[in-house]
């Protein structure tokens, strides 16, 4: 059985039924046995073409030449001008260099540099009758609309089984949690299976230590944490949400756990990846 999110915590799969993966009902319009996929790969999706938001063409090729730049010497980038990549992460990693550029962020790159054979061995392994069998369960539940998740037997699908069995086989301690599929799905629209996995570790053990282990601690104590910044930054929701009983473990692990991935637009998921990549848990808006 899926690890729960304990006694007072509501499990992210059961917050929303299986159609509720961001960018498939958030997102999706218009009728019609056919929809063609947004430039996200969200069938019917609404952002087929670019928006009045969306930056030109001119300074989407400017950042992208920036971003080159950057990742050609990546170590003497960060050391010297970290501030520089920080601005660039909060503007948003073009498109088109994003699987390049999360790895080096997260520092999965050089972890997957340093064990080059590791998750092959991991995906070659039998994994875990228990976990296999709950992975399985859930893979349809991951962006059931977005193009690369639609078939069980597609490359989606089974590069998720794989990404998440080969986790539950490099942290046998940890297991699977049901909030790692989501998160683990954003990284395969973007990466390989092997930079799926390398960045899945570093965002369960780097930046959110403690929120996939049994008993989740940490995540509790992040929501006592966020409800003191609610009552001292906006007391007035505060207030509101005590008066009706709506404690943060009701919607907290839903939006921490999965990273937003199941609560905000996919452009909004994008931008705050980028950052979070970049500076950690302080990126999380208020």
């Amino acid at each position: 059985m899926a690890r729960a999110l304990g006694e007072d915590l509501v499990q992210p799969a059961e917050l929303q039924d299986d159609s509720s993966s961001l960018g498939s009902d958030s997102e999706l319009s218009g009728p019609g046995p056919y929809r063609q996929a947004d430039r996200y790969g969200f069938i019917g999706g609404s952002s087929a073409e670019p928006g009045p938001g969306h930056p030109p063409a001119d300074l989407i090729r400017q950042r992208e030449m920036k971003w080159v730049e950057m990742t050609s010497h990546w170590e003497k980038t960060m050391s010297r001008r970290y501030k520089k990549v920080k601005i660039q992460c909060r503007k948003g990693i073009p498109s088109s260099l994003r699987a390049r550029c999360w790895p080096l962020l997260c520092g999965a790159q050089v972890c997957q540099n340093n064990s080059p054979r590791t998750y092959q061995e991991l995906a070659e392994a039998p994994g875990d009758p228990q976990w296999m069998e709950t992975i399985g369960r859930d893979l349809h539940r991951q962006f059931p609309l977005h193009e690369m998740f639609v078939s069980p037997q597609g490359h989606g699908q089974q590069g998720l089984l794989q990404v998440l069995k080969a986790y539950t086989l490099y942290r046998p301690e940890q297991g699977y949690c049901q909030a790692q599929g989501p998160v683990a799905a954003v990284l395969l629209m973007h990466l390989p299976p092997e930079e799926a996995f390398w960045c899945l570790v570093q965002i369960c053990e780097v930046y959110l230590p403690g929120y996939y282990g049994p008993h989740m601690e940490a995540v509790r104590l992040d929501a006592e944490v966020f409800m003191a910044l609610l009552r001292r930054l906006l007391p007035r929701v505060h207030k509101h949400l005590q008066q009706v009983g709506v404690g943060p473990l009701l919607y907290l692990p839903e939006w921490f756990l999965c990273l937003f991935t199941r609560s905000l637009p996919f452009p909004t998921v994008l931008r705050i990846w980028d950052a979070f990549l970049s500076e950690g848990v302080r990126v999380y808006p208020i």
